[in-house]
């Protein structure tokens, strides 16, 4: 046998390709925005985790520059050494302030944070409880800790408290994606923080989707179910809301100070760059001198729901800008995702293993800077094509 034989035998990019279907990869010559132009057509973009418009801010770009000149293009070595520099300690110390946590430690991307944080902080012997629907970091971090993992179906409390008890008297982990990625749904975190009590447990959201997202002020799934003190671990992510790249955790003086000594994905990891660093504690001070942008979000986001719901599309429904579109089957998927880029609106396709089979998706997502008109034109291309699949 040769290693590579696995890699001869996977014929499902060039099936897909074979049919002029494939639709993945495509290139922007635009920046990120709510039009882009992608393969030479400009387009509404409706795919991108951009929430509150800010990856084009003059702002941002200036803050990103500014940080280039000064520090240079990359810091050279991990925080851990010799790459912390003084902008790393401001973006924590404003991260910390702002979502109300004694302390917050960064990690160089959303994904290796939650390997840093869970490989850490769940060692052998302990217990680690997770929601079916969690992001893939979230398992691949369990997979890295030497602890056992549980898994309960999506939102199923009562599955989750007999976990808790069948495990009572062990370290226990519960981590839980505050809106889920693919879905758009909430966790339903005042159950399990009420649980997590009960049994001794710690709770740990991943709200990479959340922060800018829910809550007041934008910080975040706690925040919207008021329980900022009830929340042991927060993670999440610069590449969304913050419109940067790098990651987050934000817990106690003591919790972050382990972390930062013992996880293997922080200390042999590159620190977060110089420009990526300046744009996200630049987004963040824009959102908090700007939460209007929150509240426009989820406007433009409940807009977008009703139009869709109005022409009898079948959606799945949340209070989130995550707006998925039921395409039920793969190859009706990419045909639908093909189309709309034709027609000038750009969606994601999702297919199993990120959904169960026969429950294919379109993931729309959306930004707060999103006008009514680019909404409306979104609505009729999703409108037409559906209709012409015969998926309606």
């Amino acid at each position: 046998m040769d290693l590579f034989d696995k890699c001869e035998k996977f014929t499902r990019v060039s099936d897909v390709k074979a049919l002029g279907l494939y639709p993945y990869f495509h290139a922007l010559t635009t920046g990120q925005d709510t039009e882009v132009v992608m393969d030479n057509h400009r387009i509404v973009m409706i795919g991108s985790n951009n929430y509150l418009g800010l990856t084009s801010d003059p702002r941002l770009i200036a803050a990103g520059i500014q940080a280039l000149e000064k520090y240079g293009s990359g810091c050279s070595g991990s925080r851990f050494l010799n790459g912390t520099l003084d902008l790393h300690d401001h973006l924590e110390k404003a991260l910390a302030k702002f979502l109300h946590k004694e302390a917050v430690g960064t990690f160089s991307t959303g994904f290796q944070s939650n390997l840093g944080i869970i490989s850490a902080i769940a060692g052998l012997g302990d217990v680690i409880i997770g929601d079916k629907e969690n992001h893939a970091s979230i398992y691949d971090a369990c997979r890295l800790s030497y602890a056992k993992l549980y898994r309960y179906e999506h939102n199923n409390m009562e599955e989750l408290e007999g976990l808790l008890k069948e495990h009572t008297g062990k370290g226990i982990l519960i981590v839980t994606d505050g809106v889920f990625s693919m879905g758009g749904d909430i966790a339903n975190l005042p159950a399990i923080v009420t649980l997590a009590k009960k049994y001794h447990a710690r709770v740990m959201v991943d709200d990479a989707h959340g922060l800018g997202v829910l809550g007041k002020h934008g910080r975040g799934t706690a925040e919207h179910f008021g329980l900022e003190e009830e929340v042991d671990i927060y993670m999440g992510t610069f590449s969304k809301s913050l419109a940067s790249l790098g990651g987050y955790m934000a817990a106690k003086q003591q919790v972050i100070d382990y972390v930062k000594h013992v996880s293997r994905p922080f200390i042999f990891s590159a620190s977060i760059t110089p420009a990526s660093a300046a744009c996200a504690l630049e987004a963040l001070k824009i959102l908090e001198a700007e939460p209007n942008r929150v509240s426009d979000l989820s406007a433009i986001a409940s807009y977008m729901r009703k139009g869709l719901i109005s022409r009898g599309i079948k959606i799945i429904e949340s209070e989130t800008p995550i707006v998925p579109i039921y395409t039920y089957d793969e190859i009706t998927t990419f045909k639908a995702c093909k189309l709309l880029l034709e027609r000038g609106v750009y969606v994601n396709p999702v297919i199993p293993p990120a959904v169960a089979n026969g429950q294919c998706l379109l993931r729309t997502s959306y930004t707060a800077t999103h006008t009514k008109e680019q909404i409306d034109f979104a609505i009729d291309k999703i409108d037409e094509v559906l209709t012409e699949l015969g998926v309606k």
